[in-house]
């Protein structure tokens, strides 16, 4: 499990929750894996009780399993959930590209193209000179937009919930490759230059959406990780 550095002012709930989502997202914590309050704990360098609030929090939204006396369960993908998930991504950035494009500055462009320029470094040299991971600098991506669009709280709001969604978007960028992805955001940064929110939000709504096509390909390379 990968442990990163308490944040300042960082409650221990909050800093738990933040690590064992990351760690779930990214696969370092694997579907079906078994985690264990104490071994979080240590690993941390928190008392339970943070580290057993976090649990609680996800198994909320079903991304883990508690056991009482047994420890506890990251639950296999489920594509219902996957798709709920999905649909509220997409009802609300295909809105928030559409909005950008009427509020974007040179403010918002230079954001999206520096963080651009990070994604194709890390797609041509598999790292290049940042620390972040492609998901980080693709949720940085989209982030952006919703700040643009006078929306930030909403993007923070939804984390919890599309943590389902984000599991599928690890197993798609290791599938497709960054550069597809870069592609991709490339092209919907295009629109938003032009201020063509129609074009912008069905952009959005392809890109939203290409775990679709590959879900096949999805529970072949990655077996074990799905429920059936």
């Amino acid at each position: 499990m990968r442990i990163k550095d308490r944040l300042p002012r960082e409650t221990g709930r909050d800093y738990a929750l933040r690590i064992l989502k990351e760690n779930i997202i990214h696969m370092e914590l694997e579907p079906g894996s078994r985690v264990s309050e104490n071994e979080l704990s240590a690993s941390l360098g928190l008392s339970r009780t943070p580290v057993r609030e976090a649990l609680i929090e996800l198994s909320k939204v079903g991304i883990v399993e508690i056991y009482p006396q047994k420890g506890s369960v990251i639950c296999p993908i489920d594509f219902k959930m996957v798709d709920q998930a999905y649909f509220l991504r997409e009802v609300l950035e295909c809105e928030v590209v559409s909005i950008a494009c009427q509020e974007i500055t040179e403010e918002g462009l230079k954001a999206l193209r520096a963080n651009l320029a990070q994604q194709e470094e890390f797609a041509r040299t598999g790292g290049g000179s940042t620390d972040a991971t492609f998901m980080d600098l693709d949720n940085a991506f989209h982030e952006t937009l919703f700040n643009i669009a006078g929306k930030p709280m909403i993007f923070r709001l939804i984390q919890d919930v599309v943590i389902h969604f984000d599991r599928i978007r690890n197993l798609t960028i290791r599938y497709m490759t960054p550069s597809n992805i870069v592609q991709q955001h490339q092209a919907i940064l295009s629109a938003v230059e032009d201020h063509d929110g129609a074009l912008a939000s069905a952009l959005m709504r392809n890109h939203l959406s290409k775990f679709r096509g590959i879900e096949h390909e999805l529970r072949e390379q990655f077996p074990g990780y799905f429920r059936d």
